[in-house]
């Protein structure tokens, strides 16, 4: 099993055929799939199939634990077109088990996964582009030293129609 990384309580390893299940768990509940997906996307396990496995796309996906619990998922890619002069990584996560919201986990995955990418990918900027209605994320990585770049209007397809979301970037001088 391929650890990323470990820092505190926060463990985060690549996916493993094993949690396939865990995917179609949380991918499957209105709760989050309000934030991640659509609650009118639901998956099940032909589609987590076709999204996160068997596919080479320079996408690295992780499974998020915390205190030994598998509570989420996380995903980070290199960007080649964003600025030639820069190592430039996104990244997007959502926390599947919501017993475990509002509880400062989010904020602890996001900062150690930025601090991964700076020591171990020597990235100089981690962007991501979350929903605008998306407050309690956009809090979360406020938190952690993102800034707002600009607003992406109707950039993703989400329920039903397209949605405004803000270009959030966190530059290596932010640490």
């Amino acid at each position: 099993m391929y650890l990323l990384f470990e820092k505190e309580r926060i463990k985060v390893r690549q996916l493993q055929p094993e949690d396939k299940h865990l995917l179609v768990k949380w991918l499957s509940n209105p709760s989050v799939l309000e934030y991640y997906e659509g609650r009118d996307n639901p998956f099940d396990l032909e589609k987590v199939n076709k999204k996160f496995y068997n596919r080479e796309n320079g996408i690295v996906r992780c499974l998020v634990e915390y205190e030994v619990v598998s509570i989420g998922y996380i995903q980070i890619y290199q960007i080649d077109d964003f600025d030639e002069k820069e190592i430039v990584f996104g990244m997007d996560q959502f926390i599947g088990e919501t017993d475990y919201w509002n509880r400062g986990i989010g904020t602890l995955l996001v900062k150690s996964m930025v601090e991964y990418l700076i020591e171990q990918k020597q990235t100089t900027r981690v962007i991501m582009d979350p929903q605008i209605t998306n407050i309690r994320a956009l809090a979360c990585y406020e938190k952690c030293g993102f800034k707002k770049i600009r607003l992406l209007p109707k950039h993703e397809f989400h329920e039903g129609k397209y949605r405004d979301c803000w270009l959030i970037e966190y530059k290596k001088s932010s640490l």
